[in-house]
């Protein structure tokens, strides 16, 4: 299903205390405290930096600035190697690029980056013959014949300080382009609607929406999601063009707080669809597209903890629904049935469910078949050939490498013969290629430009195997250069996230190698919670299973240790967001097996927010982390490892903590009262350090240099914190 328009987001004696405006750049920012209690179920906790939440306050501010100035000047003797590792990432990086045309309906779409441009200009080049799917040839900075640029970022992102591009769809008869901005981070977008005939803004204006658009397929209705103050997706609308916003009609209002609404099409432009999901559950309603002022009926009613997922097809003469669920299948079955399906006992099994084989995705064309899946923590695709008669038997498409991802694209147009992948390893750049069901052939369309000479041969990819404190086996990747000797005692990264099934796959880093080429090895764990390994994996790793997602990082950081790969004095740990609140209850657990430790957006004060119905994505989080709120047990679980709540005194190892003050996902407030409170208790000398990013959201910095220079900024750190050399191998 195409033009998806969200999806649920997935946080020693006290020294003496000097308030923000007082303190100096070489000596750290503490604020005062204003104690406030919280309790439930019986429970209290003193909370001394609540206060630090008032994003209004002029001394929150000031202590933030004073935090940044801090930081700056600890970091300061950096600023040579922040540069040359921008540097390097810039000239590793073909700057002006064409990404791979895709094609719908009559025209190619794709996108262009220029050198010396933060963002990419969209463009559209028509089809030459009706039936040709070979993209065109395009080449990185020459003229191209019959090019149309639809959308120019930079022209939009000009004179603001952060800009993010939400949707870009263009109507199934070509005429119209509707996208959506965001100039200030927060995921709060405004739609505007171009006419693409005559170049011409109309005045069409639809403000604070969600990520993502879907038309209709006549082109006179655009249908979109607003959030509620909570920044839950729980409204859509439709617009009809040429109208007044104010005279949008509410199309659907998902009124229970679990559930996250969004709405889409069929690939075929059969059929819209809303759909409305919790953590654990899922519902879908659909409409016939012809009709897009019509009522929406629901396919199969939620019923808690089902999920399903539906795609169009058409065989012989009958409209038909495959079918992604988990009903009876904790990996997830396939099956199909007719469009007016309503139970999904009543399905035609197509891929039974099986306890080695994760089915994750698919996308259906008039043709085709495509699944994505996971086996042995590796992502693979199996392709279906479609025929009046049904559905023929799957193929598993075949690779070489023993770790690699193999994703399939979802279908650009209802008639696409090929089948459009990417392949990666953490050694092969990306690759994006087209794969015929008929003949089996495949077919290079492009391979990341890494310059500079990288050799793929030059780097190694291993998988090891580790042991919990369960017993639990954990799989974790390593990557260094060839001439690093393993098991050598070398500086090392260790990366980690572990949460709402999210996966972590084999892909070749650009940035990276200013690390690989340092000397350092790079490492990640597969821990549970993640999706690497199939549903149950997720499921140790979540609600009252949430402490293995601990444990099995700390196991890791110790095989590391055990083996030689490393050692404490030369291993950095690295998460964000999610992964975040996984670093802050690592260096409670275990602070004496790091150097220093990364933590993005952290996530690191849960306790207090999951408590808060009021918060952005509580409610909808409860699925995943539990209800302290309702449930003592929950909070008494949540109390013993919400990083926030755990900090004690001891040698805490040097702490890198990286928010921005827009962030909607994860509050600035967290790493800010996480900081501070580190500080307090902290019996070893090592740094504690906070950068708030004053000019950005959830992903950071907006712009590609800007993003280089943030990967610039810790990546200097860790190589100082680690050990590592200074200087590239001159073998590099």
């Amino acid at each position: 299903m195409k033009d998806i328009t969200a999806e649920a987001p997935t946080r020693r004696a006290d020294p003496v205390t000097h308030p923000p405006e007082l303190s100096t750049p070489t000596k750290p920012p503490f604020p005062p405290k204003k104690p406030v209690e919280r309790t439930h179920h019986g429970r209290t906790f003193v909370d001394n930096y609540e206060w630090l939440r008032d994003k209004d306050s002029s001394e929150t501010i000031r202590h933030l600035e004073a935090e940044n100035a801090y930081t700056a000047a600890r970091t300061s003797h950096l600023a040579e190697l922040r540069d040359q590792i921008f540097a390097e990432i810039k000239s590793r990086t073909q700057e002006t690029d064409l990404s791979v045309p895709t094609r719908r309906g009559r025209y190619w779409h794709y996108s262009r980056t220029i050198e010396g441009k933060q963002y990419p200009v969209l463009c559209r080049q028509a089809v030459g013959a009706e039936g040709d799917w070979t993209p065109p040839t395009l080449e990185p900075g020459a003229p191209i014949d019959g090019e149309a640029i639809l959308l120019d970022c930079n022209g939009l992102a000009d004179g603001h300080s952060y800009f993010s591009l939400g949707a870009f769809t263009v109507s199934v008869d070509d005429r119209f382009l509707a996208y959506s901005t965001d100039f200030i981070g927060n995921e709060r977008y405004t739609v505007r609607v171009k006419d693409l005939r005559s170049g011409e803004l109309l005045a069409d204006q639809v403000d604070n929406t969600l990520h993502g658009l879907t038309w209709s397929p006549d082109g006179k209705h655009l249908f979109y999601t607003t959030v509620n103050e909570a920044w839950r997706a729980d409204k859509v609308w439709r617009h009809e063009i040429g109208s007044h916003s104010s005279d949008d009609v509410l199309v659907h209002h998902e009124e229970d707080d679990r559930f996250f609404t969004a709405v889409g099409r069929t690939t075929s432009d059969r059929f819209l669809v809303i759909t409305s999901t919790s953590k654990i559950t899922s519902e879908q309603r659909v409409l016939d597209a012809g009709d897009p002022t019509g009522d929406f009926r629901v396919v199969v009613p939620r019923s808690v903890g089902v999920e399903y997922d539906l795609e169009h097809a058409v065989l012989g003469d009958q409209d038909v629904f495959f079918i992604l669920h988990n009903c009876g299948a904790k990996n997830f079955a396939l099956g199909r049935g007719p469009a007016s399906l309503s139970n999904l006992d009543d399905l035609t099994p197509v891929i039974e469910h099986s306890e080695a084989v994760r089915l994750t995705s698919h996308s259906t064309s008039a043709d085709t078949l495509v699944v994505g899946l996971r086996e042995d923590g590796l992502a693979k695709v199996r392709v279906f050939s479609l025929s009046d008669a049904g559905v023929g038997s799957g193929a598993d498409i075949e690779v070489d490498e023993e770790l690699f991802a193999l994703e399939p694209h979802e279908f650009s147009d209802w008639h696409q013969p090929l089948v459009r992948l990417t392949y990666s390893s953490w050694v092969t750049p990306d690759t994006v290629m087209d794969y015929s069901p008929v003949s089996g052939e495949r077919k290079v369309r492009k391979q990341q430009t890494i310059l500079g000479g990288y050799t793929p041969d030059d780097y190694v990819q291993t998988r090891e195997w580790v042991t919990s404190s369960d017993g639990a086996r954990v799989p974790i990747s390593i990557v260094h250069r060839r001439d690093v000797e393993p098991r050598s005692g070398s500086p090392l990264l260790l990366y980690g996230y572990g949460s709402y099934e999210i996966p972590y796959d084999p892909v070749t880093s650009i940035a990276r190698l200013s690390l690989l080429d340092r000397g350092m090895v790079f490492v990640l764990a597969h821990v549970r919670g993640g999706g690497e390994m199939g549903r149950h994996w997720y499921d140790e790793g979540k609600l009252l299973h949430k402490k293995n997602t601990f444990t099995d990082f700390v196991a890791c950081a110790r095989h590391l240790v055990d083996t030689g790969w490393t050692s404490p004095d030369r291993q950095v740990a690295l998460g964000g967001s999610a992964g975040g609140l996984l670093m802050g209850a690592v260096a409670n657990l275990a602070p004496q097996l790091f150097a220093g430790i990364v933590a993005q957006v952290p996530f690191v004060d849960a306790l207090t927010s999951i408590l808060d119905p009021g918060l952005p994505l509580t409610v909808i989080e409860w699925d995943e982390w539990g209800d302290p709120l309702h449930d003592p047990d929950v909070y008494d679980y949540m109390a013993s490892y919400s990083p926030y709540e755990n900090v004690k005194a001891q040698d805490y190892p040097a702490i890198y903590a990286i928010t921005s003050l827009h962030d909607t996902r994860v509050l600035y407030v967290e790493a800010a009262k996480w900081v501070a409170r580190l500080r307090e208790v902290n019996t070893a000398e090592a740094p504690i350090l906070l950068k708030c990013e004053m000019s950005a959201g959830h992903g950071g910095a907006s712009g590609r240099y800007d993003s280089w220079r943030e990967t610039a900024d810790f990546y200097a750190w860790i190589i100082d914190t680690s050990g590592a050399a200074s200087e590239p191998s001159s073998g590099a």
